[in-house]
């Protein structure tokens, strides 16, 4: 995540749109001393200077504006089957940190935590890839992360890049997972987060329980790139009672696995990132995952099925364009009768 890449992609989009433009005007020009017409060069000449500068520009804006804006978006989740004592009970949906983001702006993730605490979540989720590549990223923003406080804690999974598969330094795949679980105890003993590993939690009120599950990334797709798929969902299911909301990085895990075999009314998820641009409201990740961005509702099992999708508040490549950060804050609420 650095200015660097900032500065050579707009170089290989220029080489690439320049040597596209140059190609077709060199076919046409040489058409026309075929059939004995003129294709002037100056347009085609204006128009790649125009395309190159356009998108220098909006790569810079991602990069020094558009990667730090942030959305605070709010859903009321109504379910007949919420518990009364939950009914209001607020859970603040974060995702994606990928720490390496703020490495030349660590007051933006500050920011970022004080609009997570300014919510007054109940319990803050948060849906996987702490880092992109190694847990080296996360030790300078200790601090910073330990502030972020609910009155049920932070709860958390694993992403794909929390199995740190794009770092090609472990000598074998042994050596990989023991520093996958150095990262995990990292999250649980010094940022005090309760991370579920293909487990749940119970969350008592009066005499309502509020379940919530928890499992590794588990990718249900070809997604073109290598991913992983660790998530073992009944295992995360054993004794779990009440109002259940199911973290799982990846949302190709809700069709595949979360619809058909089980009842859960809630599903979390992050990973897309909704591609960290859109133009005209469309987005790339739409090609890949049909559910990117925001919330999705089916009637599965005889009952309503939800799953958000957060576009997440980090980034894997170091620019957003119409797609900010973001923090969902969810309420639940309960269907009266």
């Amino acid at each position: 995540m650095s200015l660097k890449f900032v500065l050579l992609l707009p170089i290989l989009l220029a080489l690439v749109m320049s040597i596209s433009i140059h190609l077709l005007w060199t076919i046409l020009w040489l058409l026309g001393k075929c059939f004995h017409f003129t294709v002037s060069y100056a347009p085609w000449k204006w128009t790649t200077i125009g395309l190159v500068v356009l998108s220098w520009s909006i790569i810079a804006y991602g990069f020094f504006f558009g990667r730090f804006r942030l959305d605070v978006n709010r859903v009321d989740f109504s379910h007949a089957d919420v518990p009364s004592a939950f009914d209001g009970y607020r859970i603040v949906h974060i995702s994606d940190l990928h720490l390496s983001t703020f490495n030349d702006r660590p007051k933006a993730l500050e920011r970022f935590v004080d609009s997570v605490n300014a919510q007054h979540p109940d319990l803050i989720c948060f849906t996987g890839d702490l880092v992109t590549i190694g847990k080296e990223e996360a030790e300078p923003f200790t601090s910073a992360l330990k502030k972020m406080k609910a009155k049920d804690g932070v709860m958390a999974v694993l992403g794909n890049h929390d199995f740190l598969i794009y770092r090609r330094d472990f000598a074998n795949n042994a050596s990989r997972m023991r520093a996958v679980e150095d990262l995990a105890k990292y999250m649980r003993e010094e940022l005090g987060w309760q991370l579920l590993r293909n487990e749940n939690r119970l969350i008592v009120r009066e005499q309502d329980t509020l379940c919530i599950l928890g499992v590794d990334n588990h990718s249900c797709s070809d997604q073109g790139f290598h991913t992983v798929a660790y998530g073992v969902l009944s295992k995360a299911r054993y004794g779990a009672t009440g109002f259940q909301v199911l973290m799982t990085h990846d949302p190709t895990h809700w069709k595949a696995e979360v619809l058909p075999k089980t009842d859960i009314p809630l599903t979390l998820s992050g990973h897309t990132h909704d591609a960290q641009i859109r133009v005209l409201g469309w987005s790339p990740a739409s090609r890949m995952f049909p559910e990117h961005a925001g919330l999705y509702t089916v009637m599965g099992n005889h009952v309503s099925q939800s799953l958000y999708v957060n576009v997440g508040l980090g980034c894997t490549f170091p620019a957003r364009v119409g797609v900010d950060a973001e923090i969902t804050v969810i309420d639940l609420k309960r269907v009266k009768n």
